[in-house]
């Protein structure tokens, strides 16, 4: 781990390190913000104790982030747009790092303070929008391209969509558990409240299948937080140290000759299908032809040390990376400009794969075969080492001990009208578990704080007790500033940091 300090100026490890408390420190705040959501609910129906379940909800974090793999990830780091990813300086590193998670660490510290459930996840994503969007007016460059602009949609999409699914499908869970568990006493139980359970059969805790239940869907929601939030931590460390330290972190160093192997073999295959589907290419670049415009990026790519990503140099970027790939066992029989050389044309590869399978003119079992190429491609540039995943594991999952109760409190009394029964407290938890798990597969990234108050708001409202109209009201006006004040900060504090650095 210390190998990322050598050969780094004082003032630029001094900031690096900086800029890793900062990653760690959002991390953990991500922990305690969000930890309620995982919590509130087997607290308040009695199924464990307050401590028990904090360390519970805390393991299940750490485990979350060990096993979610890194799909989430690279989805929120590919929000900024190739062409910054490819060109950012040191110095630009450091500014936009420090200032998405600035902007992310105020806004989340401030609505954690008043109890309000926000999403991290939607806070880190108006951050990262904000930093894209001033580095564009900076750079003279199109405000439209200034972001990933499909990658926005499709995480929009999932933070919308997301919140109504959690609402439709605990609504209806605690229905049919209505209809199924009725007739005797003994199955009526599931919809007693804590207080009905201590006053009717003298008893504190839950049955104990329901309990089971409880706990269950508990650690459900605590490992997907983990898988989902915790990848967003591993992709801005990743960001900050292939900023800053190029040369160990630009290509996976421990990469095996079968993993160069493999990518070795999807460029060939590539550089195949391009060259066979040269009309293809054409159509979607609206172009006659490509050899003037390989020619003149070849040219600009060689005189230049500013990199365009565009899907007519697709051919031309192929062949290029393939030639880097001939002859080496492992990176380190590249110099650090090939190693960065070899991350552009690969990341740039990628990025015509992505837009030839989004285009009407690919037939689905091409958009499968290069699915998986492009997989195959990114094998050694979006990955995380061990440590990495192992520290923000351990940041979450600290953070998620501390400072639990202020959401919880919102989340456990101040949503819906009347107490939270058994049947709701497993009908808000199994669906928020099962959504972000979804969505963690897939590499979407989502809320669990959106989810769970929806769900929680679904299950009252079909259980007949409604909801507090301004709770809901403080969490929906939350949602909807959160984007324009993150956008605003992040933005602003880029601009501040750039004229300073």
């Amino acid at each position: 781990m210390l190998t990322i300090f050598s050969g780094l100026e004082f003032e630029t490890a001094a900031m690096l390190v900086l800029a890793l408390i900062f990653v760690l420190f959002y991390e953990a705040i991500n922990g305690f913000h969000d930890t309620a959501n995982a919590i509130a609910t087997v607290i308040y129906t009695r199924a464990m104790r307050e401590k028990l379940a904090v360390v519970m909800a805390g393991i299940c974090n750490f485990f979350g982030v060990l096993l979610g793999g890194l799909s989430v990830a690279y989805t929120i780091v590919h929000l900024l747009p190739t062409d910054m990813l490819l060109n950012i300086s040191s110095t630009q590193g450091l500014a936009m790092v420090f200032s998405i998670l600035l902007a992310a660490i105020i806004w989340n510290l401030g609505t954690w303070y008043f109890g309000i459930p926000a999403s991290s996840s939607h806070t880190l994503i108006g951050a990262i929008i904000g930093v894209a969007l001033m580095n564009a007016l900076m750079t003279h460059n199109s405000i439209v391209d200034a972001i990933n602009i499909p990658k926005m949609i499709d995480i929009f999409l999932s933070l919308i969509i997301s919140p109504i699914v959690g609402l439709i499908l605990a609504g209806s869970m605690v229905y049919l558990l209505r209809r199924i568990y009725k007739g005797s006493k003994k199955r009526k139980r599931i919809h007693m409240t804590p207080a009905q359970r201590e006053k009717i059969d003298g008893k504190r805790k839950p049955p104990f299948w329901t309990r089971i239940m409880l706990i269950l869907s508990a650690i459900g929601v605590s490992f997907s937080h983990g898988a989902n939030d915790g990848q967003k931590g591993i992709g801005l460390l990743m960001l900050v140290l292939i900023g800053i330290a190029p040369a160990g972190f630009i290509v996976n160093m421990n990469a095996s000759s079968y993993d160069l192997i493999r990518t070795r073999t999807a460029l060939s295959a590539l550089e195949h299908y391009f060259d066979t589907h040269s009309e293809a290419l054409n159509i979607i670049t609206h172009k006659d032809t490509q050899s003037s415009t390989l020619d003149n990026s070849a040219k600009q790519i060689q005189q230049s040390n500013t990199y365009h990503c565009n899907i007519s140099d697709a051919l031309m970027n192929t062949s290029q990376a393939l030639a880097l790939f001939n002859g080496i066992e492992t990176y380190q029989d590249l110099n650090i400009e090939q190693r960065g050389q070899t991350r552009r044309l690969l990341l740039c590869v990628a990025e015509s794969v992505s837009i030839l399978i989004k285009s009407h003119d690919t037939k689905l079992s091409d958009a499968h075969q290069l699915t998986k190429l492009r997989k195959d491609l990114l094998e050694t540039v979006e990955y995380a080492p061990l440590w990495i995943v192992i520290v923000v594991a351990l940041a979450l999952a600290i953070g998620t001990m501390i400072g639990w109760r202020r959401v919880a409190t919102t989340i456990g009394e101040k949503i819906g009208k009347t107490e939270m029964t058994y049947a709701q407290g497993v009908s808000a938890q199994t669906t928020t578990a099962l959504s972000i798990g979804v969505a963690s597969f897939t590499g979407m990234p989502v809320s669990t704080t959106q989810i769970l108050s929806s769900a929680v708001a679904g299950t009252m409202i079909v259980d007949g007790g409604g909801v507090q109209r301004k709770t809901l009201r403080n969490i929906a006006l939350t949602w909807l500033l959160t984007l324009p004040i993150a956008v605003t900060f992040s933005s602003g504090l880029y601009w501040l940091a750039l004229q300073i650095i």
